[in-house]
């Protein structure tokens, strides 16, 4: 049903790479040579040392901070709330944080390139997918290799201290079993192996695993409740939600992963809280563009019950806050404050959508039907 790899048996995984030459060439057999330093071959898929880098906490300068510090299954493959100190990610570094909140791993292998849209209805033309809020980068493997020189993240001075970390790792011959007894000793082409390991971690089922209630309802195995229901409808419909969060099938055959991939500004505020108080100006700020200042790409919602904080800045702390600034954002008697960009904001399906205080209720119910690991009765 979906073009999600799983991991695959290492028997097979041998029998096609001898037969087809994929993976990156022959499997090196066990290193003879008499080099003490040399490391022996260890039997692994590639999406098997993706998941050994996702999770090692080594690969940060100091040591501490590993992909999933970030984006914890647990929390939905984004930034636990309960141990921030500050509605934004903070680095390995203590104190130093960048100025967006992670948004979810998950699902993520679903976001095409980044590319510039004609509108089939006449519009104006638009942007569409890239990895980031902003869309910066166009693959899993791009976005992958950037947390870990980013000083306000894993803070690696060079991918030299990435690759040298891995090399030292109890999984490095992973990396030569795949990639040849050689492959440390380039570090462009290390590094380049490594985040295309990652992202083939990303892509397999742990990271899309479609196992939401509301998966099960499509396929006859749940029932939603009156409330679920009733905010399913209010989803399509009087909130307008769909209009961007997509329901429909992906190209694959899949299900939806409830993203247009467009970019909107939705009148976000500011963030009080941030550690970082520069006007973040998302995808118009990447590609220097007026017209593109505040606009961010719509999130996957799955898994949002596990995901707050919400939008880029985290400054809405539950689903509830999130949909009634969605509903009311142009009521004045509401104080909501002013926008962190208030160029080019979206003036359609956000607002003033005049949902009852249930029909609101009843959307957050439904949203929260969306989180993975659901079992049907």
């Amino acid at each position: 049903m979906k073009t999600i790899y799983s991991t695959i048996s290492l028997t097979l995984l041998t029998l096609a790479l001898n037969a087809c030459g994929g993976g990156g060439g022959d499997i090196p057999a066990a290193s003879t040579t008499n080099n003490p330093a040399s490391i022996a071959p260890l039997a692994a898929s590639e999406e098997e040392l993706g998941r050994k880098l996702f999770f090692d906490a080594n690969l940060s300068t100091p040591a501490g901070q590993a992909c999933a510090s970030c984006h914890d299954p647990a929390s939905g493959f984004a930034d636990p709330d309960a141990t921030r100190i500050a509605p934004v990610s903070e680095g390995v570094v203590s104190g130093r944080f960048g100025n967006r909140n992670a948004p979810t791993a998950a699902y993520a292998a679903f976001i095409p390139e980044r590319t510039l849209q004609t509108d089939p209805n006449g519009g104006d033309d638009f942007y569409q997918g890239g990895l980031f809020l902003d869309g910066r980068r166009d693959t899993l493997a791009e976005q992958a290799g950037d947390p870990f020189l980013n000083p306000a993240e894993m803070a690696n001075p060079d991918k030299a201290a990435v690759v040298n970390a891995v090399k030292a790792s109890d999984y490095a011959g992973m990396m030569v079993y795949l990639n040849g007894e050689n492959i440390f000793d380039d570090v462009d082409a290390a590094y380049a192996k490594i985040t295309e390991a990652i992202a083939a971690f990303e892509r397999t089922d742990e990271l899309n695993p479609f196992t939401s209630k509301y998966d099960y309802f499509l396929s006859g195995q749940a029932t939603l409740s009156d409330a679920e229901e009733n905010g399913l409808r209010i989803f399509q419909n009087d909130g307008m939600c769909s209009n961007c969060h997509t329901l429909t099938d992906l190209a694959d055959g899949s299900t939806t992963v409830f993203s247009d991939f467009r970019y909107w500004n939705l009148g976000v505020p500011a963030n009080p809280d941030n550690p970082d108080a520069s006007t973040d100006y998302g995808l118009g700020g990447d590609i220097n563009v007026r017209s593109e200042y505040g606009k961010f790409r719509t999130p996957t919602l799955r898994n949002v019950e596990l995901t707050a904080p919400y939008m880029h800045n985290g400054v809405f702390n539950t689903l509830e806050e999130v949909v009634s600034f969605y509903n009311t954002r142009d009521d004045a008697s509401m104080n909501w404050p002013a926008p962190e960009v208030d160029d080019n904001k979206q003036t359609a399906d956000v607002g003033e959508l005049f949902l009852s205080a249930q029909d609101e209720a009843d959307l957050v119910a439904f949203l929260k039907t969306l989180s993975d690991g659901y079992t049907p009765p």
